[in-house]
């Protein structure tokens, strides 16, 4: 059930503590959508290790599910749905789903599951709601290559759903044997998005395959936007009713509207209660694709926020003031900075750092222990080779800093996200 927006909000300030006083300010009545706050995640988390006191919440975790929006369980980094919230959420995303696929796909989840990660089981709920019919092969991210090489072939199987990182190691495997699977017509990639360098590679594998977005959703955001045939690499529709999508400039924090202005995506999900999440920023960037008043109007995502609470990289979620206490309690008060780009068709993560005394061999490597002790797997992303991950040490005057602000960048994401046509294998 979604809920028109000035109801959400008098809920949550009625029944969540913490949004009580973040809108200790604002009138109850006459505010517009831009005169509430912007969430800042920092806070919005704080306290979130013990759900049964969990201020964010409108009432007690009775009925529902608890997903990880990743790091460890112990973070207290846990996204909560009540078990109408998760039906709508699988629902609505489903329909979107429904709009890639024909009548009688067979389709092969190749998404995470267990410890507590949501991947599979949503698009395995999607998949049950999406408007055509389709048949699902739950394989989950673990299934060996062999073993699911040869489903593909026995069973027919036409569509991958899965993360980037799992299709490249997949088809990097197959093209080692020079086995091509012809019958994949279509590739559903979501977690990560997927490069437009990286699918000649992938169509020796798939010759007959297009790729497209699964869609855009995050298990502690919710849905973002909806993936349609006319989305090309990156683009997505708003689903609207369900839920609403800002493009803020990163310094002012004003609304874009200007088509192919860059900002940070900012969404408000009407279909939850239990955790609002209003006006939450995703820690992505985003520019519109169309003008204003357009339905379902389409926008594309352009990297990663330079002050966003949370990256991707692969399948893992790292959280940059995770990061920025683990450099404080090896280097004390360091500035540093996470630089993303590819190189040699991986991406590359280096974790910049300055160091008064000099970064020695020895607290090189407790930091690059730490870093995957804390984010176990950067090492899998490693040892399958879709990832370098390198600790490099520079002058504070070396750092990005934003050009309009002059703020220090905690994240400078340098891959290219600006698809130059559709692609179609």
């Amino acid at each position: 059930m979604t809920l028109p927006l000035e109801h959400l909000v008098q809920f949550a300030r009625q029944n969540s503590p913490f949004y009580a006083d973040l809108y200790r300010d604002v009138p109850m009545v006459g505010w517009r959508i831009h005169d509430l706050p912007v969430i800042d995640p920092a806070k919005f988390w704080q306290q979130s290790q013990c759900l049964s006191s969990w201020p964010v919440l409108t009432g007690p975790m009775l009925d529902g599910h608890v997903y990880k929006t990743g790091g460890s369980t112990g973070d207290g980094k846990l996204a909560v749905y009540s078990r109408e919230e998760w039906g709508d959420f699988v629902r609505a995303f489903g329909q979107g789903v429904g709009t890639q696929l024909s009548p009688g796909d067979r389709v092969a989840n190749l998404f995470f599951a267990g410890d507590l990660y949501t991947s599979f089981l949503f698009i395995h709920g999607a998949l049950a709601n999406s408007p055509v019919p389709v048949c699902e092969f739950p394989f989950t991210g673990a299934v060996d290559t062999d073993r699911l090489a040869q489903a593909i072939e026995v069973h027919q199987i036409n569509v991958l759903g899965c993360v980037p990182a799992q299709l490249l190691r997949f088809a990097s495997q197959l093209l080692e044997r020079g086995q091509v699977l012809s019958s994949v017509t279509l590739v559903l990639y979501g977690g990560e998005s997927l490069f437009e360098e990286q699918l000649p590679m992938l169509s020796l594998v798939f010759p007959n395959a297009r790729y497209a977005s699964v869609g855009c959703a995050s298990v502690d955001a919710g849905l973002i936007g909806a993936s349609t045939p006319d989305c090309r690499l990156g683009e997505h529709r708003v689903f609207d009713g369900d839920v609403l999508v800002e493009i803020l400039d990163e310094v002012t924090g004003m609304p874009i509207e200007a088509v192919g202005q860059v900002g940070v995506l900012v969404v408000t999900n009407l279909q939850r209660r239990l955790m609002p999440m209003i006006r939450y920023p995703t820690g992505d960037l985003a520019a519109w694709c169309e003008p204003a008043g357009v339905a379902k109007r389409k926008f594309a995502l352009r990297g990663r926020a330079s002050q966003g609470h949370r990256i991707r990289v692969g399948y893992e979620s790292l959280f940059p003031d995770e990061i920025g206490n683990l450099v404080k309690t090896h280097l004390g008060a360091a500035p540093w900075q996470l630089l993303i780009d590819r190189a040699n068709g991986m991406d590359r993560l280096t974790l910049r750092v300055t160091a008064s005394d000099g970064l020695t061999a020895e607290l090189e490597e407790a930091l690059y222990t730490a870093m995957l002790h804390m984010y176990p797997n950067l090492l899998a992303l490693i040892q399958k080779n879709v990832l370098r991950f390198v600790i490099v040490a520079c002058s504070a005057d070396s750092l990005a800093l934003h050009p309009r602000s002059g703020k220090l960048l905690r994240v400078v994401d340098e891959r290219s996200y600006v698809a130059q046509e559709e692609l179609v294998a």
